[in-house]
């Protein structure tokens, strides 16, 4: 009796082993060979409220499987347009090896790991982990740049020092704007109590940083927003999950009430991809343990998924 075997697996989502997007798991970081390239940085270490982001990774490579049905690709009949098809060269590193209580050794690791991905020519795309994971990210790029920085966030994340802190979750855009490298950036989605005071404002306007909110961005729309980011240096991607509103991303430490929704941030991000040329990515702040049924990790991986698939389709 045939049960259809011949023709391969069917290897459903919740069969097998759960790497992003169920691709293949690659450990020697020497022998990359991929359009991109998925690092987990379950660090959160630098959170200053609620922690639990380290089990991000997980989260949302076990939500990405959602996302891997066969091999044919994703059909998208708005676009008219297959997306991660056949061909497409993705692999999952796995993780950045963490030491815990050390924010250091733990960030040399992560950019141990995205430095690796940018020497076998593939583009890292960093799953955290707090934001604070971005500065390795972001240090990284020291031989790569020049770099425009891209963020979706709730918070500006622009604090110098706070009690001798500066490498939490919330100094990483600060940390970047000092990077020769850098050249700018484009904060969108800021709004209501931010973890930056009025001087950390004031300084992010002063690196010619462009700071809008939410209803700033609805208002004007995806195609004005994208118009506001530079068209002549490659981009550098950060999404912080609470750049979207907890009504659909309950799952993380933050929680910012009138924040984006899925296509707001997509159809932003689609024409980025189209106009420009996006280098690197992360996203962050995913806490699987305040996630009422996994819909947060979900959006997380349907996020990155439906951005890389734009991504390597504007380049082919």
């Amino acid at each position: 009796m045939s049960h259809g075997y011949e023709s391969g697996r069917l290897n459903l989502p919740f069969v097998g082993i759960a790497t992003f997007g169920k691709y293949e798991y690659v450990s020697d970081w020497s022998k990359i060979d991929a359009d991109v390239a998925v690092l987990g940085a379950p660090f959160d270490f630098g959170t200053q409220w609620r922690a639990g982001a380290r089990f991000g990774p997980r989260g949302i490579r076990e939500a990405s499987t959602l996302f891997a049905f066969g091999h044919a690709g994703a059909y998208d009949h708005e676009d008219d347009a297959t997306y991660l098809g056949p061909g497409t060269r993705i692999i999952d590193m796995g993780d950045a090896d963490i030491v815990h209580t050390d924010t250091d050794a733990s960030h040399a690791k992560i950019e141990e790991g995205v430095r690796a991905a940018l020497a076998a020519g593939a583009m890292p795309v960093t799953l955290g982990g707090d934001h604070s994971i971005n500065i390795p990210c972001i240090r990284a790029f020291s031989d790569h740049g020049p770099i425009h920085i891209v963020q979706i966030d709730a918070h500006l994340d622009f604090v110098d020092e706070r009690h001798g802190v500066r490498h939490g979750h919330g100094n990483p855009m600060r940390r970047a704007a000092e990077q020769d490298h850098v050249t700018g950036l484009s904060q969108f989605g800021i709004r209501n109590v931010s973890s930056t005071a009025k001087e950390g404002y004031d300084d992010a306007r002063r690196f010619s940083s462009d700071i809008q909110s939410v209803r700033q961005i609805r208002a004007m729309g995806p195609v004005a927003a994208a118009a506001r980011v530079p068209e002549d240096v490659d981009l550098y991607i950060t999404i912080d999950i609470d750049g979207f509103d907890p009504s659909i991303a309950p799952g993380t430490g933050t929680p910012s009430h009138g924040g984006f929704l899925y296509y707001e941030v997509l159809e932003f991000l689609a024409i980025l991809a189209k106009r420009g040329r996006i280098v690197g990515v992360d996203l962050v702040e995913v806490a699987p343990d305040y996630d009422r049924d996994g819909t947060t990790a979900i959006l997380a991986a349907q996020v990155l998924l439906n951005l890389i698939g734009r991504i390597l389709h504007a380049r082919s």
